[in-house]
Formats: C-alpha cells, sequence, structure tokens
C-alpha cells in the first residue's frame, strides 16, 4: 500500500493554516473532540480553535489524484477523510488528521504498512518545507501500536520560520489514521503530545508517551 496521498492530504491540510496570520472564524463553534466511526476519537486542547477544512478536501484530492501513478492509489486519495484540525497562536501551530478506511479502500492495511504512511506523510512534507534529519519511535497504546516521526523543518517561502514537525500513524479494526503536528514551539509540540485519543473503543490516553522515542520501530 502507497500511502503517500495520506502525506498529501495531510500538509495540504495543515500548511494553509500555519501560513494563515489569522485563523477563519468559524460559521459555529465546533466541537473540539472529533469521532470517526474507523474507531477512533480525539480531543485537542480547549485553547485551541477548531477550523472547518472540509471546504478545502476536494481541491486536495484533486492535487493528489494528479500525483498518483496507480488506480490503487487514485482509489486511496478518493477515500481518504480528513478529520479536526486546528490551530492555535501566532506564529501558528496546527494539528490534523486523516483517515483512510478499509471498507471504502476494499483491501486492510497492517503494522507492516506504518512506516510506509509515516514515510510518505514526510514526502508530502517536503513539498513546503526544508526538513533536517527526521527522528523515529515505537509505542503502544493499549492494543495498537504506532508509529512517530519527528523532525525540524523551515517553510520554504520563510526560511526563518522553523517548525517541528510531528507525525504519529496507527492502524485500527476499521481503517488506518494518521495525526499531524506542525508545532512552532515546544509548548504547542507537547499540546498535541497530550491530546486524548481513544482507540476502538479502549482506555482513553495521550496520542504520544514520554517516552515514544525511546523505543525504534521493527516494522
Amino acid at each position: 500500500m502507497n500511502a503517500f496521498p495520506i502525506g498529501v492530504l495531510l500538509i495540504l491540510g495543515a500548511t494553509p493554516l500555519v501560513a494563515q496570520t489569522r485563523a477563519p472564524a468559524p460559521a459555529s463553534a465546533p466541537t473540539r473532540t472529533y469521532t470517526n466511526n474507523v474507531g477512533f476519537s480525539y480531543t485537542v486542547p480547549s485553547d485551541w480553535e477548531v477550523v472547518d477544512m472540509g471546504s478545502t478536501l476536494p481541491g486536495a484530492q484533486q492535487q493528489a489524484q494528479q500525483q498518483a501513478s496507480s488506480d490503487q492509489e487514485k482509489r486511496g486519495i478518493g477515500c481518504t477523510q480528513m478529520g479536526l484540525s486546528a490551530r492555535y497562536g501566532s506564529p501558528a501551530s496546527t494539528v490534523v488528521a486523516v483517515v483512510l478506511p478499509f471498507a471504502c479502500l476494499g483491501s486492510e492495511m497492517t503494522e507492516k504498512d506504518l512506516s510506509g504512511m509515516g514515510e510518505g506523510a514526510l514526502e508530502g512534507v517536503r513539498q513546503n518545507f526544508d526538513l533536517g534529519e527526521p527522528q523515529y519511535g515505537a509505542y503502544s497504546l493499549g492494543s495498537h501500536n504506532l508509529w512517530i516521526e519527528r523532525v525540524i523543518g523551515t517553510l520554504k517561502d520563510h526560511p526563518k520560520a522553523q517548525y517541528a514537525v510531528e507525525t504519529v500513524c496507527g492502524i485500527l479494526k476499521k481503517g488506518a489514521v494518521c495525526w499531524m503536528a506542525i508545532a512552532a514551539d515546544p509548548a504547542a509540540l507537547a499540546s498535541f503530545e497530550h491530546c486524548i485519543v481513544v482507540l476502538d473503543d479502549e482506555a482513553p490516553s495521550a496520542l504520544a508517551p514520554a517516552n515514544a522515542f525511546a523505543k525504534k520501530p521493527s516494522y
């Protein structure tokens, strides 16, 4: 499974929010907890502003499909959903989640695909950022194994703007999910890692533990 479309949609969702000097005001006050029927929910901190990115997804999918190299990739792009997007602070930090339901895809992914998902996300980031050397880690939340990557990047159009780009990917019973943070400072990165998630109705926990990078991925 080529997970590059996940990376494209992640970065197309997150980068515009980083570039804005002011977040658009949502039409209504959306909840800060996002729930998806593939089997997970996550809650962003109360001081982050939820931003409706639904109107941007079709354009992002169209752009990603133009880069697709196979029918399978195009199908994956069409099946990909963008979850809750949130923005905080100035300069802006953002959080975006992207979901790939297996029922739509027509096949399942496994833990062996986690590194490919993460690497695909990194390729998407390279469109807009100059990146340093990535750091990788692996950890478990309940019965789920997650893959995590962190890299320092600078916006190509704003070389003085440095961010920590962190991506977490996991496989659920009904789909795959990747979360991405583009964090302007350590506090924003910590807020992302402390977001509360529920995976397949298991116990709530922080998205990334303090020792997330202590173990290297074996998949």
